[in-house]
């Protein structure tokens, strides 16, 4: 229920000066129109229809707040409809009670006065039921599209969470998936005696520190990324030092657009572990970007020239879960595409609107 002084600012606020002039108009006209048939002046009749048809606004919006409470068989706009049918009557009655002196028998006895009272309260009624029932309909239906758009909002912040937390569960699952293959490395080199395993463990230490803070953001630059990728890349090469090769060559343009965290690291990772690891030979792996199509496409890729796609793992968990990701973060226009390289190798491509 609503308090007293929201009821008086609701009331004002129908007074709008498009409704106000909207009603006097209407009875600016319907002054003109009944003229012919009046003895009155223009100029009076003109004063007794705005009268009336301020009066009736007046009504309207009154019985739009007060009374706060209604029986349960009353409706608001019925209440505001049968207010209108009594007010406009009751004005024209004391339009023209005013023109008598309050005399009520002069004006009984006047068949003139009783014609005009009759024509404009006649007329009134015609008119004010039916611009009370489409204004209530206009309302109504203003109503609707606001809750409408209300709903349309409310919906559009749950999907948004939805994919936040769908964003949020698909990288937990990315982040251990890396650090236990690193991990793994780091015993590998341990148990084989290398002397390589201090320096690789100081780098992965020196990575962690840089990386861990990042694991929790939900969006990263393309230039946050490529600092990640390079300092996983140096942690690889010192273990492997002649058997990895690699280079970074993205454009400036591209280091500022935002990634989900962990994207490009997966693709590097995996470029290692199923291209470069199984290589007796090693190989190389390159880092590139570029914007396609009028700039309105972003490209990003991994190439490297180890065992290729037929002997690589292309559909495993992290690739999985980073189509997710990507789908998530960019919206279904996003691809991650895999192609073999010539004369061997792969090219892991991520395809997404700028």
């Amino acid at each position: 229920m609503l308090s007293h002084a929201q009821a008086w600012q609701g009331f004002i606020a129908y007074l709008t000066p498009l409704r106000l002039m909207l009603a006097l108009g209407l009875a600016s006209l319907g002054a003109v129109l009944l003229s012919p048939i009046f003895a009155t002046p223009l100029p009076v009749l003109l004063g007794r229809t705005l009268f009336v048809g301020l009066l009736g606004l007046l009504a309207f919006s009154a019985a739009g707040q007060w009374p706060r409470r209604l029986p349960a068989w009353m409706a608001r706009w019925l209440l505001q409809v049968l207010v209108v049918v009594v007010a406009v009557p009751g004005a024209t009655l004391v339009v023209y009670l005013i023109a008598v002196g309050g005399d009520i028998e002069s004006l009984l006895r006047s068949p003139n006065r009783l014609m005009g009272f009759m024509w404009i309260a006649g007329s009134g009624l015609l008119v004010a039921p039916l611009l009370a029932m489409g204004a209530l309909y206009r309302q109504r239906d203003a109503e609707a599209r606001s809750e409408a758009l209300r709903f349309e909002l409310e919906r559009s912040e749950l999907e948004r969470q939805a994919l936040d937390g769908r964003l949020r569960l698909l990288q937990a699952q990315i982040e251990p998936h890396f650090l236990f293959n690193t991990l793994a490395n780091i015993r590998a080199l341990v148990e084989t005696g290398s002397p390589q395993a201090a320096p690789v463990l100081r780098s992965l230490i020196a990575y962690l520190r840089a990386a861990m803070p990042r694991l929790q953001e939900e969006s990263a630059s393309v230039g946050d990324e490529l600092a990640l990728v390079r300092a996983y890349l140096e942690l690889m090469h010192l273990r492997m030092p002649d058997r990895l090769q690699f280079r970074i060559e993205v454009p400036a343009e591209l280091l500022a657009l935002k990634c989900p965290p962990m994207a490009l690291l997966t693709l590097v990772e995996n470029a290692v572990r199923h291209g470069i690891d199984p290589s007796e030979e090693g190989g190389s792996i390159v880092l590139g970007g570029a914007l396609s199509e009028g700039e309105q496409v972003a490209q990003l890729w991994v190439s490297d020239t180890g065992v290729g796609l037929a002997q690589s793992s292309g559909a495993g968990t992290g690739l999985r879960n980073l189509r997710e990701r990507l789908k998530v973060f960019y919206g279904p226009s996003a691809r991650l595409e895999l192609a073999e390289n010539s004369p061997c190798g792969l090219r892991a491509e991520i395809r997404f609107q700028v």
